[in-house]
């Protein structure tokens, strides 16, 4: 939601012809540093020690954990899986002290040495820990090594009592490195009925059904094995609305598996009748008793999402307004193809551009970008909304900010992410808008993921504007054929000496990723100098 007037953006009173090509303004130059204060600003708020502070702490004898009261008399337990738990665990260390009994943490593999050398110590446990760091999950898939960190997680949960606290750390890439197959269901079969899911177009929720009937610890079943000890999970999410039944599949949150909901899963995409013996065993093995005791205890679980998407955004709005932006936020779940979601941005800043105008606003242009709601998963009045601000801030500048993550359609063999994809396919809309802009603006575009790690490269993401495609091809480059090789990385290394590049590092938390649009008109423009006066 919008807040405040509208500002008046910068730090310098710039060029009055923001659009000119064949060289950057600076006018424009400001608005990409801003686009990477306010970006920072979001991934600072979601890092797990700001989160864990803000969600843990003691008060006297009392344990305050996410608002509700605990008595930890040296009993407290600790667990953790995903790729945010390291920084996670570290935090919680330092604040529980003494309290802490002993821990377990299934994290990525390598990624103690990769925080060691992105200068994060911070998130790393010391020699002196009483928290045990086991690696596995290489490539995101689960394998023997998180096997074994999943079995010491559960033996762990099971040997507690009802004197005991057990704090469970969850964070995006948790359900690979929890992998539990309900016995005789091996690893290897588990992740093939997965992955033959998957390739016939199985919903995340129906994945996520399959893989909590036969796992021993998701959906609810870490609860149960800490059945009868309290149970308290801190939960960074990184999937659209944070619902804690799909982070990590649910390790903490009663779910009874429901065998008919399974069966007519394994017909919808053909499966039934090639499962192995193991898979139909555990499935007819599932009845009403194992649904009753999918409840057992959920008395004694409480599950707070402590970071998200939402939360990120709220700081990068925050921080947008210090620097003379009226803050917008669109949605903080947007999704769908990434050429979906880069027309969307393109259409959203030529409507602010023509509400600048004395012309006028094209009624096909509103159409057009409502008619879009769907594909990107944005509600009709969250649209309605950002068109209203558009409209009403004329002159101003804006700050339009979103959440979620896009997917990539994979046709080429270059190295790319999301992010960087999309902020070059957004530069393409905006370049092709260029000519039939009736008012002039300044505008950026950042995508970034809150991992700081875009695919398989060392960036974050992008940043695009108006002028990024006149500029590459002035080098030599051509944006369409490396969009058709979903070669992004390559293309903004090669521009320019890279200078379009978000590099943060490994941040230590995940989010999923921001999008931020910066609009700055001619009246926002000329009073550069007050803004810079009050940020």
């Amino acid at each position: 939601m919008a807040s405040g007037l509208c500002g008046a953006a910068g730090s310098v009173l710039l060029s009055s012809a923001p659009w000119g090509l064949g060289r950057r303004s600076r006018r424009m130059m400001t608005l990409w540093t801003q686009g990477r204060e306010v970006f920072g600003a979001a991934v600072s708020a979601v890092l797990p020690e700001n989160m864990m502070h803000g969600s843990l702490a003691l008060r006297g004898e009392r344990l305050l954990v996410d608002g509700r009261s605990f008595a930890p008399t040296g009993n407290v337990h600790l667990v953790g899986f995903g790729k945010a738990v390291l920084g996670m665990a570290a935090a919680a260390e330092r604040i529980l002290g003494d309290h802490l009994v002993r821990g377990v943490v299934s994290v990525p593999h390598g990624i103690q040495e990769a925080l060691r050398q992105a200068g994060k110590g911070e998130m790393l446990l010391g020699p002196d820990s009483r928290i045990t760091v086991l690696e596995g999950a290489r490539h995101n898939l689960p394998d023997r090594d998180a096997m074994e960190a999943a079995s010491a997680i559960r033996e762990l949960a099971s040997g507690l009592t009802e004197q005991d606290l057990l704090l469970v750390l969850i964070s995006g890439g948790g359900s690979a490195l929890l992998p539990a197959p309900t016995p005789p269901i091996t690893l290897e079969e588990k992740q093939s009925l997965t992955r033959q899911l998957a390739a016939r177009g199985a919903t995340i929720q129906e994945l996520n059904t399959l893989r909590k009937a036969l796992s021993q610890l998701k959906g609810g079943g870490l609860a149960r094995c800490a059945h009868p000890a309290q149970v308290v999970s801190l939960i960074l999410s990184d999937v659209i609305a944070d619902p804690p039944e799909l982070i990590a599949s649910g390790p903490t949150v009663p779910s009874p598996a429901d065998p008919g909901e399974c069966w007519a899963i394994l017909e919808r995409y053909g499966l039934r009748s090639s499962l192995p013996q193991s898979v139909r065993d555990v499935l007819s093995g599932l009845g009403g008793a194992d649904m009753g005791q999918g409840q057992a205890g959920s008395g004694l679980v409480h599950n707070a999402v402590i970071g998200s998407n939402a939360l990120a955004l709220e700081a990068a709005s925050a921080r947008a307004r210090e620097l003379g932006f009226l803050p917008v936020v669109l949605s903080h779940a947007v999704c769908g193809e990434v050429q979906a979601v880069s027309r969307l941005y393109g259409l959203l800043v030529r409507f602010a551009s023509q509400a600048q105008s004395e012309e006028g606003l094209e009624g096909s242009l509103r159409e057009a970008i409502l008619g879009m709601g769907l594909e990107v998963g944005v509600p009709d009045r969250d649209l309605l909304h950002t068109l209203k601000v558009l409209e009403e801030c004329r002159g101003g500048a804006l700050c339009l900010l979103s959440g979620g993550e896009p997917t990539v359609q994979l046709r080429g063999k270059g190295k790319g992410g999301r992010n960087q994809e999309l902020a070059l396919r957004v530069a393409v809309e905006l370049a092709q808008g260029v000519s039939s802009l009736p008012a002039p603006l300044g505008v950026a575009f950042l995508s970034g993921g809150t991992d700081g790690q875009d695919g398989p490269t060392d960036a974050a993401g992008a940043i695009a504007d108006p002028l990024l495609v006149s500029e590459a091809r002035e080098q030599g480059l051509d944006p369409a054929e490396f969009l058709d090789n979903n070669d992004s990385y390559t293309f903004f290394t090669r521009l320019s000496g890279g200078d379009r590049l978000i590099r943060t590092g490994l941040t230590g938390t995940n989010v999923m990723d921001v999008h931020l649009v910066l609009i700055q008109g001619e009246e926002a423009g000329s009073g550069a100098h007050a803004a810079a006066g009050r940020s």
